[in-house]
């Protein structure tokens, strides 16, 4: 795998870009299979297409995973 050039990035070292379903895999250090399944099951971070191209808003992730921070910690 090549190495990515460095990126503007957002808080808490989300990149300043779109992430891949590959960005999501790494970030919560889970297999490529379990993001796509998390997707079909509706419960990972909320994405969106281009064309045929997965996508994820950093933003939108980081609230995702805020969520089940709250979460989890009430339980």
């Amino acid at each position: 795998m090549a190495a990515r050039p460095p990126t503007e990035t957002l808080r808490a070292g989300l990149p300043d870009r779109y992430l891949t379903p590959n960005d999501i895999a790494e970030l919560f250090d889970v297999p490529l299979e379990t993001v796509y399944q998390w997707r079909k099951r509706r419960t990972g971070p909320p994405g969106f297409r281009v064309g045929k191209h997965l996508r994820y808003d950093p933003a939108a992730v980081q609230r995702w995973t805020a969520g089940r921070m709250a979460a989890d910690s009430a339980a």
